[in-house]
Parts: structure tokens; sequence; C-alpha cells
């Protein structure tokens, strides 16, 4: 089947969460610095989230840049990420107007989890329907930052109970390691573009 539809529903479910967590942003009641301070935790929690869909969006489309087709499971599996993409509005915003309590900070951790633990999925079921000897497989490799990835949020889960200073630290590094493209994704790309005439 042809990817690009997948593709274009996936770029309209991002948009839309995007534009769901810009409308949460709540202006600051005063129109002081202290006003704004006091909103300064919601607007950082939009800004990371922003970038972790941005994370998504981009990886996303450098990862189907590399598949030649797709089928059922694959859609399905796509699904799943969008699902868990399109939670982390919701768990932004409750975990903004809480003021970054314990619960609502361990439930972002959860949705971060889920989505890369659902991205991770993804990349399995396309290695599985396009051969473990496929470009993709041999790019990917071993995965390692995949790998890292699901331990550091489990762990972020469990520190939202004791540190939310420090939960949202971790998920500000994860951000900082996965901000950039997959290296090896794009140095295929470049390869292939040059082969073009």
């Amino acid at each position: 089947m042809n990817k690009s539809r997948l593709e274009s529903f996936s770029d309209g479910v991002i948009s839309v969460s995007l534009t769901l967590m810009l409308y949460q942003i709540q202006l600051p009641a005063e129109f002081t610095w202290s006003g704004l301070w006091k909103e300064a935790h919601n607007f950082f929690g939009y800004v990371l989230s922003f970038i972790y869909v941005g994370i998504y969006w981009n990886n996303h489309h450098h990862l189907f840049q590399m598949v030649r087709g797709i089928n059922g499971r694959i859609m399905w599996a796509n699904l799943n990420l969008l699902f868990w993409l399109t939670m982390i509005p919701i768990t932004t915003t409750w975990a903004g107007k809480s003021g970054l309590l314990a619960l609502p900070t361990a439930l972002y951790a959860g949705v971060l989890f889920m989505c890369a633990l659902s991205y991770w999925i993804l990349e399995r079921v396309i290695i599985a329907s396009e051969g473990g000897h496929s470009v993709l497989a041999s790019t990917l490799g071993k995965d390692l930052k995949g790998k890292i990835s699901l331990p550091v949020y489990a762990l972020a889960i469990v520190v939202s109970f004791y540190s939310t200073v420090a939960a949202f630290s971790i998920f500000t590094a994860m951000a900082a390691l996965w901000f950039l493209p997959d290296s090896r994704i794009e140095k295929y790309m470049a390869q292939q573009d040059g082969k073009q005439p």
C-alpha cells in the first residue's frame, strides 16, 4: 500500500496536537512581571511538550523516508503512536494547572514513556514487514537511543513522586538527546539524494 496517506494523516493529527497545546496556555491574570512569573511553569511545559511533539514528527518523517510500503499492522502501530502523542496536550495542561505536582508529573512521564514505546514498536513492525536485512534494519542497527529511552522514562515516573524538578530535568535531557533526527537515516538519505540525477 502507498504510504503517502498515512504520512498525511499523521501530519494532520500531530499539527492538531500542537494547536491544542497552544490553546491551553493561560494568559497571566496580572500585567506585571510577577504575574508572568506565576505562569512560567505553564509556558515551560508548553515549550517542552511542543519540542517533544516536534521531535516525534521529525523522526516520524525521517523514518517513513526509508519505508517502501505499508500494511495493516504498520497502520495500527502508527495509530497507537498517534494516540499517545495526542495525550501530550492533556497531561501538559494537567501538570501545568497543578503547579507541577507529583501525580500529574508522573502521568506526563507515563505518556512520554508510552510515546517512546509506541515509536519503538512502530520501528519493529516496519522492520518485521520489510525484513531483517532491509535498509531500515541495517540503518537503525542496535538503536541505542531507543533502548535507553524506555528505562529512563520509567525512572522519571518514579522520580516524579520524589522530585518533580528532577523529573522535568530528565524530560529536558531526553528532549536534548532526541532533538536532532537519527544521523544514520540523515546520512542514508543524503547518499540517496546524491545518487539521483
